[in-house]
Parts: structure tokens; sequence; C-alpha cells
């Protein structure tokens, strides 16, 4: 069937819906009504509807608004989300760095039309066109939240902030007298092979390492070897954040990579928790909302899409998760954060940061991710 025999076909069929998927333009160029279901993949604590506490509720209104009942499955890893979208079913997910590039390329995602997303306008420049989201001149969907991978620690233990992340890389005495050996903890998830890089991009340079993410064979060796002495050290490589925040108050765990969501809890309750951004710098993550491929839902989620950049819903997602708003209007619209939450959580480092993003082998030049899975995956497990 010809190229115009297609579009008019598609035209006919799409008339109420959205339409235009498999057009040459790739995305709508209108909104349908909403299907009155959205179902949504989202990284813990970033879906709230009140439940875990009253004042954190950006669900409710939008579902009262729309007529969208939104469903949200969490995942705990990139990997887990990446999988999930795999299987269908969904409509949108909150894709990290390190899962959105494979979602695009896996064609598991679909561009959207910016114009249909009146917010847009919201966004922060910085994150505009970002590699992670943006392929071939397409977008893939909307800024959502970012934020540093911090070296959270336990005050007792430390009286004086740590100012590196040898403490979790290197065996050592700790300011308390006793050894790091099983109280620390790394993430568990093939993407921590860059934090190794970036500890020894500081540490080592004579390897050279310039993108933490791209690394030829020689650099990945010494990152490996880093990692398989770091394992003797390891408590529990984390990746439930409810199960590290245990771990830090009944395990002895005392200093770990961790996001600023498990240490503004920890806070909240009172335990002795603070976060430091290493002289080493840290990785990071800038997470964007990406609509599936197949979604059943496409027009109510394009409401979400727009509503998650009010600047209110930025602000307030900021305070509970401890990460900054894709809209920087958030800082000041949330009355949850605060006048001072954007500087606290880390606004102003953002180019400090290395962004998690899929590691590309760009024809052999560097080690592509599906050794970063295999191996890491080998490292957890002693081998």
């Amino acid at each position: 069937m010809g190229k115009t025999t297609a579009a008019t076909t598609l035209s006919a069929l799409c008339i109420t819906v959205l339409c235009g998927m498999a057009q040459a333009a790739d995305v709508p160029q209108q909104l349908g009504k909403g299907e009155g279901r959205l179902d949504i993949i989202a990284w813990p604590g970033y879906i709230e509807r009140g439940q875990s506490d009253k004042n954190y509720d950006w669900v409710t209104q939008f579902e009262k608004q729309t007529g969208c009942a939104v469903n949200v499955k969490t995942a705990a890893t990139s990997d887990e989300m990446v999988s999930l979208m795999a299987k269908g079913g969904y409509d949108l997910v909150t894709a990290s760095g390190d899962a959105s590039l494979r979602l695009i390329y896996g064609k598991r995602v679909q561009p959207i039309n910016t114009a249909l997303i009146p917010n847009w306008k919201n966004i922060d420049p910085r994150l505009l066109n970002g590699p992670w989201y943006t392929v071939a001149g397409k977008t893939y969907g909307t800024p959502y939240q970012w934020g540093p991978n911090l070296l959270m620690y336990n005050t007792k233990t430390f009286p004086t902030p740590p100012d590196s992340w040898a403490v979790v890389f290197q065996q050592q005495n700790l300011p308390d007298g006793k050894t790091n050996q099983g109280r620390v903890q790394a993430y568990d998830g093939p993407i921590y092979i860059a934090d190794a890089a970036l500890f020894l991009k500081a540490t080592q340079p004579q390897l050279g390492i310039s993108d933490p993410y791209q690394l030829n064979e020689e650099q990945y060796q010494a990152v490996l070897t880093l990692l398989r002495s770091q394992r003797a050290l390891i408590h529990r490589y984390w990746h439930d954040t409810s199960v590290q925040m245990s771990d830090f108050k009944n395990e002895g765990v005392v200093a770990s990579s961790a996001w600023p969501y498990q240490a503004n809890a920890l806070k909240g309750e009172g335990q002795p928790i603070a976060t430091v951004f290493p002289k080493e710098g840290v990785t990071g993550w800038a997470d964007t909302t990406m609509l599936h491929a197949d979604a059943k839902h496409p027009s109510c989620a394009y409401q979400w899409m727009n509503w998650s950049l009010e600047p209110k819903v930025q602000g307030d997602v900021a305070a509970w998760f401890g990460s900054l708003p894709a809209s920087p209007a958030g800082c000041k619209a949330s009355t949850l954060l605060g006048d001072k939450g954007c500087e606290t959580n880390g606004f102003n480092q953002f180019d400090k940061i290395a962004f998690w993003k899929t590691p590309q082998a760009e024809g052999g030049k560097f080690v592509p991710y599906s050794r970063w899975t295999q191996d890491y995956i080998a490292i957890m497990g002693g081998r």
C-alpha cells in the first residue's frame, strides 16, 4: 500500500481519537476525547495520590479534571522499566537516561508532538533537546524531574561529612575506628559501573576517562577491577528504597549512594542522616515521561504529560522525592518545597552531574551496555 493510501486510511480511522502514529510525521496533530484510563510505570514516590501523606497528591485533581483514572505500577530499576514496557499494557513510563535510549531504539516508545503540550513552555532550557530523549530531531517524551545520586551517610559515624566516594569503594577505617567492611552499599544496577568510572576518572587520571558512560576496553577493565574489590565491602546491593532506608536504621549501614528521596524520608523520621556531593562528582538522572508505541489511552497520556509540567505539580514532586523540577517555576510554586527547596536539592549543580545515559558501542570503540549488564550481574554474584 502506497503512502497516500495509508495516510488516507489512517485519517478515516482516526477522527475522534489520537491519530497519525504511523504516518510519516510520527506524531498526532490533534487530541481526541480522553479514554477514561491511564496506566503508568513510575519510580517509587513519583506519582502520589495522598495515600502516603495527604499533602502530597497530584493525581486526584487530574482525575477530576480529565476523567482519566490513573493506575501506577512502580519499578525499582531501569531494567525493570524496560522489561515492563516490552511486555506492553502501559501508556507512559518515567524513564531515566539509562533506559530512555533503549526504549527509543527498541521502538517501545513513540515521538510526541510538543505543540499538543501547552506547558512545554515551562521546561528548564537546560533540559531541552537532551540527548537521552531526543533522537534524529524527534522528541520522545516530556522531561519530568532530575537530580543527583548523592553520598548518603550516618552523621554519628561521620561527625565531619565524608568528601570522597572512597568510603564506599576502598577498604578503610571510618571515623568511628571501625572498618567500612559490611557497612556500605552500592546500587543494584549495571549503570552503577559509571559511578565507579567517575571515581577512577578523578583518582586515576592516567586512564584517560572523559565520559564515564563511554569506556574503552582498558578503562572498562580497570573499573571492573575496582568493583570486584568493592564487593568485599558491600552489605547489600540496593534497589528498593524502603529496604535501603531500613538498612540504615537497623542493619548498621552508614554510607551508600542514594537518591535524595531516601535521605529526605530518613531525616523526616529523625534519623541521623545527611548527604554530600563528593569531590569526584556524581552521576545523576534526568527522567522523561515517555509514551508507549502502542499506548491504548493516548489522549489521557498527553493530558497527563501536560499536567505533569504544571509548576505546582513539579514543585510538589520535587518536595516529596527530593528531586529538581523540570520546570524552574516549580521552585516557587509549591509551598511543600519551600523557597530554598531547589537550592537545597542541587538546582545549581546541574553542570556537575554526569547524567545517566545508555552506553553506546559506537562501532566497537566503547564497551556496549549489554556487557555492562552481564559483568555487573557477575560481580554482584561474586564472579
